[in-house]
C-alpha cells in the first residue's frame, strides 16, 4: 500500500493491463517496494505529482518501459539511473533538472525523450532541442544518448588518466621507498662497519695498553732487587751492627760459662774431678802465660803500683 494524498491507495486498483497510472495522486514520495511487486506494470505515469527526488532503489525497477514524470519537481536523477536498461519511453517535460546522471548513456533502449521545460546546462539543452513532435523526442533520445556516451567516454579516459597518473605516482613513490630503503641499509651497513672498525682500534689499544703494563711489570719485577740495594744502603750498617751485637753476646755468654766453670772447679768439692782437674790445669796454665807476656806484665805492674 502507498500513501497518497494522505489515504491509501490500492495499487491493482490503478492497474490497467500492464499500464499503471498513479498521476495527479499527490505523491511526495514512490512506493518502491510495492512497484517492485507489480512486474507486469512496465507502463508507469507519476506525473503531475510533488515528488522532488527519486529513491536510490527506483532504480530496480528494471522492468518499466515507459516512465511518465513530467510536472514534478525533480532536481536531479539518481547517479544509477541507467539501470533501467529497457527503458524506450522518458518523458521528463517541466521538472527543474539541470544535468543528466552520466549512467543515462547506458539506456541503450531508450527511443523517445522529452526534457523541455527544464533550467539544463546550454550544452545539454541545445543537444536535447525541442521536443514538439513524435520525431523531435526521437532525435532528443537521439542525440542526448550520444551526449552523454561522449561525456561517459571523456569521464573514462579522465578516470583513466588519473588511474593511470597515480599509478605512476605510486609506482615512483615506491621507487623512492626503494632508494630511501637502499641508503637507508647502505648507512646501516656503513654505521655497522664503523663502530666495528672503532670497537677493533679500542681493542688494539686495550691489548697494546696491557702488554706494555705486563712488560713494564716484568720489568720493574727484575729491578726491584738492585733497587732495593740502591735505594736501602742504611740498611748494611744495622744488619752488620746486629751481627757484631750477637757475636758479642754469644762471646759474653762463653766467656761467663768459662768463668763459671773455673769457679766452680776451684772453690767447689768438685776440683778433685778429672773434669775440674784438666779445667784447672788449663786454668793454670792460661794465666802463666799471660803472665809471661810482656804486655800483660806491664799491666800488671801497673795495677799493683797503683
Amino acid at each position: 500500500m502507498a500513501k497518497a494524498g494522505g489515504k491509501g491507495v490500492n495499487l491493482k486498483d490503478k492497474l490497467d493491463g500492464n499500464e499503471l497510472d498513479l498521476s495527479l495522486s499527490d505523491l511526495n514520495e514512490i512506493p518502491v517496494k510495492e512497484l517492485a511487486a507489480l512486474p507486469k506494470a512496465t507502463i508507469l505515469d507519476l506525473s503531475c505529482n510533488n515528488l522532488t527526488s527519486l529513491p536510490s532503489d527506483f532504480c530496480s525497477l528494471t522492468h518499466l518501459v515507459k516512465l511518465d514524470l513530467s510536472k514534478n519537481q525533480l532536481q536531479q536523477l539518481p547517479s544509477d539511473f541507467g539501470r533501467l536498461v529497457n527503458l524506450q519511453h522518458l518523458d521528463l517535460l517541466n521538472n527543474r533538472l539541470v544535468m543528466l546522471p552520466v549512467s543515462f548513456a547506458q539506456l541503450k533502449n531508450l527511443k523517445w525523450l522529452d526534457l523541455k521545460d527544464n533550467p539544463l546546462d546550454p550544452t545539454l539543452a541545445k543537444v536535447a532541442g525541442d521536443c514538439l513532435d513524435e520525431k523531435q523526442c526521437k532525435q532528443a533520445a537521439i542525440r542526448v544518448l550520444q551526449h552523454m556516451k561522449t561525456i561517459q567516454s571523456e569521464q573514462d579516459r579522465e578516470r583513466q588518466r588519473r588511474l593511470q597518473a597515480e599509478r605512476e605516482m605510486e609506482k615512483k613513490r615506491e621507487a623512492e621507498q626503494r632508494a630511501r630503503e637502499a641508503q637507508e641499509r647502505e648507512l646501516r651497513r656503513r654505521e655497522k662497519a664503523e663502530e666495528k672498525e672503532r670497537r677493533r682500534r679500542e681493542y688494539d689499544a686495550l691489548r697494546a695498553a696491557r702488554q706494555e703494563m705486563e712488560t713494564q711489570t716484568k720489568k720493574e719485577s727484575s729491578e726491584i732487587p738492585e733497587l732495593s740495594s740502591v735505594s736501602h744502603p742504611s740498611q748494611l750498617p744495622r744488619q752488620r751492627r746486629s751481627w757484631f751485637q750477637a757475636l758479642l753476646k754469644l762471646l759474653l755468654l762463653i766467656f761467663l760459662c768459662a768463668v763459671s766453670t773455673v769457679a766452680v772447679c776451684r772453690v767447689t768439692e768438685l776440683q778433685h774431678q778429672s773434669l775440674c782437674i784438666s779445667v784447672n790445669a788449663l786454668y793454670e796454665n792460661v794465666v802463666t802465660a799471660l803472665q809471661s807476656h810482656k804486655i800483660v806484665q806491664n799491666v800488671l805492674h801497673q795495677n799493683s803500683q797503683q
